[in-house]
């Protein structure tokens, strides 16, 4: 009896260790105490482990632990951190509470942040927000990036300054025109959405993101919007709304939207796709090819038998590394980006031209041929400047491949560089910062990301003298075209990829009113009048578009009246108000001149109350980052 006794102990004490020590998958989610939003981005680490993860834009997480002792540590910037005891859950949700006082503590290192607590020795030589140094890691390249592997907190000894080396082009905002004398205004749609994930990038870092990082049309493009598909024959449809400019009350706001037609995933052209992948010596953070490799992972997923796939790399010299590989043969096309490693200089132009090139072998007439670029833009061997590369891709995209630009990374980040191959490329741009980004790049977006619709597609306004004094342009310096280019069929403009939308913002002065307008002597030698009223009754703009198939070299037209509705600002759409919060933060975070009476809790107020279906929780996490940026407002 006493055997059979020990034996059942011995037994149920070993299955007891064998429980303890079992890895398990525990899930949760992160939300604000205050009002039960969802908070992405959340650091979710196992303490004393160098394991971990961020919460996605739901505010949702998973991570494997090894045994119930394990301890969850959850951090984010501004919100005090919890330390959880796993136990025998498998779901742990937690309510994290703001602390402001706590990001006095907070010492930005450049690639991310640390508590000067957890920083041992000296932190004199460690970087402020106001100082221009990073440091970076001095530890050999990463493995394959995982979600839930990262490097542990790095002594203060063992940190190295490496100066920040970002460039960014500087932006001159659109001020405003009067009516009378400058009646038009002409631009080229712009679906990039890079400026967004990198101001996020630098906000949860601790830092205030650098003014010329700040595109406003970006920011608003990030997020889709609920316009109605199109109902005739154009790509698009379009749609319009007036009301009252929420940052200036004696001012109007017209808001215009373009909505592209979603094309079925398998109704979509076949993809001829080389990815081309910067494996240059700066590539070797984490953040950067690691996360490149992730990314493309992603986006193989999505492929078809229908579709094909190269790869190039390029450092000191460019090499094919996989030839056109169908969609079918995952493992292939896998096995080639996991062997993917990081070295040597910079032979970015080369690189571009063996893309192009190995595009143009396997051309599919009737399909979507396009060159994917992921690199952090720091080219420094062969054709090399912003003039030389602008030449080089404008020369490339007559051949009918499109271009798409990934940007990685941060410290030597070359925005500048990246914006224009993307925009002399007929293609887009996007920045991403970490797993979630690339996930809505390829998975969520990927029609909108690699389909291109409608090329060459620019827009211009003329403004009614009789209803409008003047009128200003809401970010697009960048893409702000001349009057006569708008007819012009050989100039570039902006692509539409399917189910993409595109939103632009006016901010109009009512013809009625008293105020002054940057003043401009009269002319000499002509009078400014304005039409007869009864002709335009009620009209303050004409609309006009064009675009062409992207398959056609001649552009289409289209018109579209807008009157002013009278809408009160609190009867407009989700789609008006929500996009007016992200113009007003970008006008904050900008320090713009025109930011009028803007304020991050009236931007909250609207973006909370304007965020729709959500599905994906972008805008929940736009909202979240509005509050981050209180809490390093209050650290200053």
């Amino acid at each position: 009896m006493f055997k059979i006794l020990l034996t059942s102990v011995l037994f149920s004490i070993s299955f007891l260790s064998f429980w303890l020590s079992q890895e398990r998958t525990i899930t949760g989610k992160v939300t604000w105490a205050d009002d039960g939003s969802a908070l992405s981005g959340v650091m979710v680490k196992v303490k004393g482990t160098s394991r971990h993860t961020t919460t996605d834009e739901k505010g949702e997480y998973a991570i494997t632990v090894l045994d119930s002792k394990a301890v969850l540590e959850f951090s984010y910037i501004g919100y005090v951190t919890q330390k959880v005891k796993v136990g025998e859950r498998t779901t742990i949700n937690v309510k994290m509470k703001a602390d402001a006082v706590a990001l006095n503590e907070v010492v930005v290192i450049g690639y991310g942040t640390q508590q000067k607590r957890d920083i041992t020795g000296s932190v004199a030589g460690v970087s402020t927000v106001k100082e221009s140094k990073s440091y970076a890691r001095s530890a050999a390249p990463a493995a394959v990036y995982d979600r839930e592997v990262s490097a542990p907190p790095i002594p203060a000894d063992q940190l190295q300054p490496e100066h920040n080396t970002e460039a960014y082009n500087a932006i001159h905002e659109n001020i405003f025109q009067e009516a009378t004398r400058q009646p038009l205004s002409t631009f080229s749609i712009d679906v990039d959405a890079a400026s967004y994930s990198n101001i996020r990038r630098f906000i949860n870092q601790g830092q205030k993101p650098p003014k010329d990082a700040v595109r406003i049309e970006e920011m608003i493009n990030y997020f889709t919007y609920d316009y109605p598909q199109p109902a005739g024959e154009a790509p698009f449809s379009i749609n319009t709304e007036v009301s009252a400019c929420p940052w200036n009350a004696a001012h109007s706001l017209v808001h215009i939207g373009l909505q592209g037609k979603e094309i079925p995933v398998n109704n979509l052209p076949p993809s001829n796709l080389v990815f081309l992948v910067d494996v240059s010596g700066s590539m070797q953070d984490p953040n950067k090819l690691p996360l490149v490799k992730t990314s493309f992972a992603m986006l193989v997923e999505q492929l078809r038998p229908q579709d094909h796939v190269a790869i190039v790399v390029y450092a000191g010299a460019a090499g094919l590394v996989l030839p056109p590989t169908p969609g079918n043969e995952k493992t292939k096309i896998m096995d080639a980006i996991s062997r993917l490693e990081a070295g040597g200089s910079t032979a970015g132009g080369a690189g571009i031209k063996l893309a192009y090139q190995t595009a143009l072998e396997h051309f599919k007439k009737e399909g979507n041929n396009r060159v994917i670029l992921a690199t952090d833009g720091d080219f420094n061997v062969g054709v090399s400047s912003d003039a030389e590369m602008e030449r080089l891709i404008e020369e490339k995209r007559k051949s009918g491949v499109f271009l798409t630009v990934l940007g990685f990374g941060m410290g030597n980040y070359k925005d500048s560089k990246m914006e224009v191959l993307a925009d002399k490329g007929n293609g887009n741009y996007a920045y991403i910062d970490n797993i979630q980004e690339g996930r809505k790049v390829f998975v969520n977006e990927f029609g909108g990301t690699l389909f291109t619709i409608a090329k060459d597609v620019k827009l211009q306004i003329e403004f009614n003298p009789a209803q409008v004094k003047a009128y200003r342009l809401i970010g697009y310096e960048n893409r702000v075209l001349r009057n006569e280019e708008f007819n012009d069929d050989k100039k570039d403009a902006g692509e539409l990829g399917s189910g993409h939308t595109v939103t632009a913002l006016y901010e109009i002065i009512p013809a009625e009113s008293k105020e002054e307008v940057a003043a401009v002597d009269k002319l000499k030698y002509q009078q400014n009048s304005t039409a007869p009223a009864q002709n335009h009754a009620g009209e303050w703009l004409n609309l006009k578009l064009r675009y062409k198939k992207p398959d056609s070299d001649v552009s289409q037209l289209i018109e579209h009246p807008v009157k002013d509705s009278q809408l009160p600002l609190a009867n407009t759409s989700d789609n008006f108000r929500f996009s007016a919060a992200v113009a007003e933060f970008g006008l904050l975070l900008r320090e713009s001149e025109f930011k009028g009476k803007a304020a991050v809790s009236e931007v909250l107020e609207m973006a909370s109350g304007a965020r729709g279906k959500d599905e994906e929780g972008y805008r929940a996490e736009f909202i979240n980052l509005v509050k981050a940026s209180q809490f390093l407002q209050a650290k200053r």
